[in-house]
């Protein structure tokens, strides 16, 4: 057995964060590749012996494959990582269309990304293809490119690698592995059909992705946020003003008066939302669960609401059981997105503090290493885009243990136990893609 790092390429690396982990299991990246020549440059930063390529891989992934020849010539790569914008397949992204409209799926072209994974995948013949994404990528229909007939970017890529590759799948909440956030995830899994891995994993019974750490349906507890944060320990913060913000990457946004005011009345680690305020807070009248305005003194309610061109005002039309909400302090934090600075998207106002969580907080939260290196990226990208690249990664803890399995497989020597083949986990998602599958085969025939 040797010990040597494990050659690695990785496709839609974004700042490269959630490669550490793989990094971390034994994996040494050769070749990285990302659309944002910014996110690419804090990805070099951490990735020091990598090369970096630029661009829109479907303009690029030849030169992808050219890097990685010149570096090792024929030798076939351990791993290839994939993670592919999960904007287009997002729930969290309005207009989007049914899920079983290929034509809405296919209005975003980013839903067909898959067909570079494949693309690489033919040219380099990694030995392991490894691809995240949000729950919905496994049924999300889309038009296939050549054929127009509806099929999920999943089975499509399936289809795509299935002679050369044995094919598994897991849908989870990242959360069973101890990531102290709620974080709905599908993965999938291509080991080479010629791989001896692949006959030890059906002998046993097992598929190719890590047993949860801490699984809420086996009895296990879940990282809250509260322990996550009292973990972290950083300063409160307050986002009535630029005195009490904060600063660097634990600062926050300042709100408006009014914002301040429509946090503020919601409880402290209630996990209640600003929709709830019950009380006018110029004269303490209780008003209607409906209202926008007190019926007293026909003053704005502590709840999110517009003012009309005639002076009246009304309830903002969002989603009332998400949006202006504390998460709840004792259970995993909401999911990281790339809106954590936005006090009106989904579940991000502190528990107990009056404010959203800072980036630090949102890294720390992504098990993204303490000590990663952002470079300039603050200063000169600004905030919103490091909460971006902290949205969109894949945490580490999680892809450190998952690169833990394949590379005890890929070594012949086990790291880190295996899932079971019958895991809940992974029934769900083989049984995601295989509806998938008979969709399209429905439609063309086979």
């Amino acid at each position: 057995m040797s010990a040597d790092p494990l050659p690695a390429v990785s496709l839609f690396t974004n700042c490269g964060a959630g490669d550490i982990g793989f990094r971390r299991a034994g994996f040494a990246f050769e070749v990285m590749a990302e659309i944002d020549a910014r996110r690419l440059s804090v990805a070099a930063l951490n990735h020091p012996g990598a090369v970096t390529v630029a661009g829109d891989l479907r303009e690029t992934w030849p030169r992808v494959v050219r890097e990685y020849r010149t570096l090792r010539g024929d030798e076939w790569p351990a791993l290839l990582a994939a993670c592919p914008p999960c904007q287009g397949m997002s729930s969290a992204r309005s207009g989007r269309g049914r899920d079983n409209d290929p034509d809405a799926g296919s209005r975003d072209d980013r839903n067909l990304l898959v067909s570079v994974i494949a693309s690489v995948t033919q040219a380099l013949k990694p030995r392991a293809v490894v691809v995240e994404n949000v729950s919905a990528f496994l049924t999300r229909t889309v038009r296939h490119p050549r054929t127009e007939t509806p099929i999920s970017a999943a089975a499509l890529l399936r289809r795509r690698l299935n002679r050369s590759y044995v094919c598994s799948a897991l849908v989870v909440d990242l959360a069973d592995y101890g990531i102290p956030q709620t974080r709905k995830r599908s993965f999938m899994c291509f080991l080479r059909r010629d791989e001896p891995a692949v006959s030890r994993l059906m002998l046993q019974g097992r598929a190719p992705f890590p047993r949860p750490t801490h699984p809420a349906d086996e009895g296990g507890q879940h990282v809250s946020i509260r322990a996550a944060l009292q973990a972290l320990g950083t300063e409160p913060l307050d986002a009535s003003s630029p005195d009490t913000a904060g600063q660097g990457m634990h600062g926050i946004p300042v709100w408006s008066s009014r914002q301040y005011a429509m946090v503020s009345a919601i409880p402290p680690d209630s996990g209640r939302g600003a929709w709830a305020n019950a009380n006018c807070s110029e004269c303490g009248e209780l008003a209607d669960p409906d209202a926008a305005e007190c019926g007293t003194c026909h003053a704005p309610l502590p709840r999110p609401v517009v003012q009309e061109q005639d002076g009246t005002w009304r309830l903002v039309r969002g989603f009332r059981t998400s949006s202006y909400t504390r998460m709840r302090p004792d259970r995993p934090a909401a999911t990281v997105t790339t809106a954590s600075g936005h006090v009106g998207s989904d579940y991000t106002i502190h528990p107990s503090e009056n404010r959203v969580l800072s980036p630090w907080e949102c890294q720390y939260l992504q098990t993204i290493p303490l000590d990663f290196r952002w470079g300039e990226a603050l200063k000169m990208w600004g905030t919103t885009n490091v909460r971006a690249m902290i949205g969109e990664a894949v945490p580490p803890q999680f892809t450190q243990m998952h690169g833990e399995v394949l590379a005890g497989l890929l070594r012949g020597a086990p790291q880190r136990a295996a899932i079971s083949a019958s895991d809940a986990r992974v029934v769900r998602a083989i049984e995601r893609l295989a509806h998938a599958e008979m969709v399209a085969r429905g439609t063309d025939g086979g």
